[in-house]
């Protein structure tokens, strides 16, 4: 299959549906980032769901933004740029935490716990390098990124308003994660989850009314 502008829209709607839902299930289902859920099942199908949330997230999110390119300006291209360097790096992390964390945890704890230390704010006696720098850049590119993107998508009045309106508010409340306690932080994720679902039913659906009056001229000229 050719890849042009129409077949991206055309996938990017169920794209990002699959990563709407599971990353609102990443918010309900995951475990505390402590030691002893590395190594649970739970720890390994939230972490799956996470890296379904990145790659057809990426995929996704280009759709929508090819759909509402011309509406949503600099604003929309600047929010689709940081929000898709975020699953990139989200990527990144969530392959760690799925492949090599849990064989880990019982032959070296000490570095599960400087990893988790990351998230939880523990201090790390291992020696991480950069990581925790770019893990603390990928907040800021979470919030603006869906900030911008879901105000463009506001504005643009192409996908459904109030989608981009829970997405903007979605991303905005994330520093509230750092008042919660860690069992609850990632619930902070479903409104965004909520929102990319939304958004991904309605481009979805969009295309689907599209081709099924199509089919219904082709029928009616036959």
């Amino acid at each position: 299959m050719k890849i042009t502008a129409r077949n991206l829209m055309r996938w990017s709607g169920p794209a990002v549906m699959i990563a709407g839902l599971s990353y609102g299930l990443v918010g309900v289902l995951h475990p505390p980032n402590v030691l002893a859920s590395v190594t649970t099942a739970s720890w390994m199908m939230v972490h799956v769901l996470a890296m379904a949330t990145s790659i057809f997230g990426l995929i996704g999110l280009a759709g929508l933004y090819a759909r509402q390119a011309e509406k949503a300006g600099w604003l929309g291209f600047a929010g689709y740029l940081l929000l898709s360097l975020w699953l990139a790096l989200i990527l990144g992390f969530t392959f760690v935490e799925v492949f090599i964390l849990p064989p880990l945890a019982t032959v070296s704890p000490a570095f599960v716990e400087g990893w988790l230390g990351m998230f939880n704010g523990t201090a790390s006696t291992i020696n991480l390098s950069s990581l925790p720098t770019v893990w603390t850049i990928t907040g800021p590119l979470y919030i603006l990124g869906g900030l911008l993107f879901g105000v463009a998508t506001f504005r643009a009045r192409v996908l459904p308003r109030w989608s981009g309106v829970l997405l903007a508010v979605g991303t905005a409340m994330g520093p509230l994660a750092a008042i919660l306690p860690l069992d609850l932080q990632p619930k902070i994720a479903v409104p965004v989850g909520i929102a990319l679902l939304w958004l991904g039913y309605a481009l979805w659906s969009e295309r689907r009314e599209k081709s099924a009056a199509t089919s219904a001229v082709v029928a009616a000229t036959a």
